[in-house]
């Protein structure tokens, strides 16, 4: 019976996959960016414990990061997924890429984040292409500066990616100044 379910199930995602359906705010894409092995030295030996960070995003405009720690791996990652469900943030976006060019700083990671033209693709190393695809960006050439820290470096293209105005906000804030 269950078997039967799944397979139906199976061939419904591949049918939604062959229609092309436009994206629903409630679907989610989970990338697991990162995954590291902690070892605490007590007296009978070593304890392990993992650490795993994760990027959530809806592929439209939504993004949000997330880091969990616990004994077994699947723990980690599930409270990091909870954690970045609850710390997702709204991205200014033109079409498919950036409104404008910014650097992204976290400690001491640095991503510098170019607008694209139209079928360029998404140029970017591991962890910020995690976040950019998550995020829904699919024209966006980026450089990662200074360090390849997969915390600092996500946490850094997420500074960048909320810094994001578009022309209109920028104006909207400019006549409320001058009031």
């Amino acid at each position: 019976m269950l078997y039967e379910e799944e397979k139906e199930l199976n061939r419904d995602i591949v049918n939604k996959k062959d229609k092309g359906e436009k994206k629903v705010k409630g679907d989610l894409k989970e990338t697991v960016v990162f995954v590291n092995r902690v070892a605490k030295v007590v007296k009978g030996g070593k304890r392990f414990s993992f650490s795993a960070l994760v990027v959530v995003g809806d592929e439209i405009n939504r993004v949000g990061v997330g880091i969990g720690k616990a004994k077994v791996v699947q723990g980690a990652i599930r409270k990091a997924i909870t954690k970045a469900k609850k710390n997702m943030v709204s991205i200014c976006l033109r079409n498919t890429t950036i409104p404008h060019e910014i650097m992204g700083k976290f400690g001491a990671g640095r991503v510098l984040l170019k607008p694209a033209s139209p079928g360029t693709g998404v140029i970017a190393g591991g962890p910020v292409r995690a976040v950019l695809e998550a995020c829904g960006i699919k024209d966006i050439l980026s450089k990662s500066l200074r360090t390849n820290n997969p915390f600092n470096v996500v946490y850094a293209t997420m500074n960048g990616l909320e810094s994001l105005r578009t022309k209109e906000q920028v104006m909207d804030l400019r006549k409320r100044i001058t009031k």
